[in-house]
């Protein structure tokens, strides 16, 4: 269990994984990091405040991840992070958040009102079908949806390479991912004891045929294994 990181490439920035309370959605078929939730606040707070305690504000940037979005951190941990994002001069705040909060996104603005807050959002594909059936992420979009997610959202995130998905799909969710967000993230799924599973075949065409241009694009984050950003759950 690694919960502090630094990214040094593309778009350099510190990396906390925290403990927050229970997913509010907690259905996706791929998410293992659930396991990581706990309602036991004493054990959240401890475990928390040892990540925090290793930012050193380097980067000038920080990204916080947990097992869910930002509205499951409590107010110790959103307290702490407040406070070393000051101490260190951070201007650069990075969240995720469930698309359930599209609407409530302003009250972390507000809260962290001295740092640019940037959210990054778990799309994991623009196909509706796939990601409602499959993954069984339970949003569906259409145009104007995926308006305003733009207009919410920094960061996209992306899996690519699991079965049942094809090809075409794959580079359509690229082409689009960068028409609707400024910052991408491609996660090339790792099995993970979940029933969803990785394809290999797509993972050999990716890596061979479009990986090594994609990965010239600053805007354009790669993890080719769920490690890459130093911090995990496995």
């Amino acid at each position: 269990m690694i919960r502090y990181s630094v990214i040094k490439e593309k778009n350099p920035r510190e990396i906390v994984l925290l403990k927050g309370f229970s997913c509010a959605y907690g259905k996706c078929a791929f998410c293992n990091y659930i396991l990581d939730n706990t309602d036991d606040e004493e054990e959240m707070n401890r475990v928390n405040l040892e990540a925090i305690n290793q930012i050193t504000g380097e980067k000038g940037a920080l990204q916080v991840i947990n097992s869910g979005s930002v509205f499951e951190l409590n107010d110790f941990t959103l307290a702490k992070i407040k406070e070393v994002c000051r101490e260190k001069n951070i201007k650069i705040l990075y969240f995720e958040a469930y698309f359930g909060y599209i609407n409530r996104l302003n009250e972390i603005r507000e809260y962290f009102s001295e740092q640019e807050v940037r959210f990054a959002i778990g799309m994991e594909t623009f196909d509706n079908e796939f990601r409602t059936k499959v993954l069984t992420k339970n949003f569906v979009t259409n145009d104007k949806v995926l308006e305003k997610i733009k207009k919410e959202y920094k960061m996209g995130l992306f899996m690519i390479c699991i079965k049942g998905q094809t090809k075409e799909m794959i580079l359509r969710d690229i082409e689009l991912a960068q028409e609707y967000f400024d910052e991408i993230a491609l996660s090339v799924f790792v099995n993970n004891d979940t029933k969803v599973e990785r394809d290999e075949e797509l993972v050999k065409w990716f890596l061979t045929e479009i990986y090594p241009e994609l990965n010239k694009k600053k805007n354009i984050e790669i993890l080719v294994d769920n490690k890459d950003f130093g911090v995990y759950v496995q």
